[in-house]
């Protein structure tokens, strides 16, 4: 099995969850903070739409710098409604599914350089980029916005099983 193929099951389920969980994000939230150094909720949901820009990056290119010398450094996308998250979500899982149905093993195996101001900040192989700069840092704060859901008595979704305001649903 190619490692594309392997990992899309996977893409297509959690990116339904992540969906389901930005879903409860009501608008009357979005400047909700569990703490002054936690994100708000909107942004916290918009880093979750925002890191499909990474993932086209890293199965697209070979080096992405955050502030590239004579230029303007990366910039957050801006979405000022839980709506307008949504459909950069959706657009960005639309996105990034068909770069990694069209990401070869060998493409997978190349070096990938994150780079600030054109200094090396890490290298690894895209395969292990792609895993824990998307999927588990997805995974990881979309479980994050389920507990600011939770601080705010907005039912969290069932995820892997059931939550505690749903049997099931997965």
């Amino acid at each position: 099995m190619k490692i594309n193929e392997s990992f899309l099951p996977e893409f297509d389920q959690e990116m339904a969850q992540v969906r389901r969980t930005l879903e409860r994000v009501p608008a009357d939230k979005m400047a909700w903070q569990p703490h002054e150094k936690s994100m708000t909720m909107g942004r916290l949901a918009m880093h979750l739409a925002e890191m499909h820009y990474w993932a086209e990056s890293i199965l697209k290119m070979d080096t992405f710098d955050v502030a590239p010398p004579g230029q303007p450094p990366y910039q957050t996308p801006k979405a000022d409604t839980p709506q307008e998250i949504l459909k950069m979500f959706d657009a960005g899982v639309a996105a990034t599914r068909a770069a990694l149905a069209g990401t070869s093993d060998a493409d997978f195996m190349r070096p990938w350089t994150l780079l600030n101001g054109g200094k090396e900040m890490m290298k690894m192989p895209k395969v292990a980029v792609f895993r824990s700069f998307v999927m588990n840092h997805m995974i990881h704060h979309r479980a994050q916005l389920g507990v600011f859901l939770r601080l705010n008595n907005i039912p969290v979704p069932a995820i892997y099983g059931p939550s505690a305001d749903e049997s099931g649903g997965m």
